[in-house]
């Protein structure tokens, strides 16, 4: 049978698709990040399944036993706390196993934080780079270094408390560039901060994961 990788609201509810709910009323077991998280969506849709945790922690040490259960034609779903697995988190590590195994990969497609920042920036999106999350210690500057002439927009991701020395970093490396904040995206408290670094610095309400939009490199 194949793994089921399949994508969760980002924060409304509302937005599970139809048939990534039907996809996991079907299937035997549930992969996530959480648990606990994941019990809440998954009972407002009233889902019931077995769930166990997938994580960068215990990946190595729970990815052979999934490919056995997924070889013998156990239906197995894949989720994240929020958004499309394999974003920023290690779904493509089990994709992979799952991949060499001869196992069949199918995927559920749904929101993602960062597609759905970069629509509404208003900056360029034909041409975009996605790097995620900076190293939390070592290599940020030498990371934003390699982008200082990248062309295409650039989109990062980044914690609240972090956000006003990420934007600092990325004027220091990059120039005072025009920006776009997301934050809080799809839930009430929906926020754009748009402007140049310089301007919209210290204007943040640090709740809530937020999307970086970087204009890209102008020669």
């Amino acid at each position: 049978m194949p793994l089921y990788i399949v994508a969760t609201p980002i924060g409304n509810m509302d937005d599970f698709s139809f048939r990534g709910v039907q996809i996991l009323k079907e299937i035997d077991h549930i992969l996530c990040e959480n648990p606990n998280h994941s019990l809440r969506l998954l009972s407002h849709y009233d889902i019931r399944k077995p769930l166990s945790p997938f994580h960068d922690f215990n990946k190595d040490g729970v990815t052979p036993g999934l490919i056995k259960k997924l070889l013998t034609g156990m239906k197995i779903a894949l989720i994240t706390d929020a958004g499309t697995p394999g974003i920023s988190d290690p779904a493509f590590y089990l994709v992979r196993a799952a991949i060499q195994a001869g196992v069949p990969v199918t995927s559920i497609p749904g929101p993602s934080a960062f597609v759905s920042a970069l629509v509404a920036s208003g900056l360029a999106t034909d041409r975009f780079c996605f790097e995620g999350f900076l190293p939390s210690k070592k290599g940020r500057k030498k990371r934003l270094e390699k982008l200082k002439e990248e062309e295409r927009t650039i989109i990062f991701y980044e914690a609240p408390h972090r956000i006003e020395r990420t934007l600092r970093e990325i004027a220091n490396s990059l120039g005072d560039r025009r920006v776009v904040i997301g934050r809080e995206l799809t839930k009430i408290h929906e926020e754009f901060i748009r402007g140049k670094i310089s301007e919209i610095s210290g204007n943040f309400n640090y709740k809530g994961e937020m999307v970086i939009i970087v204009e890209g490199f102008k020669a």
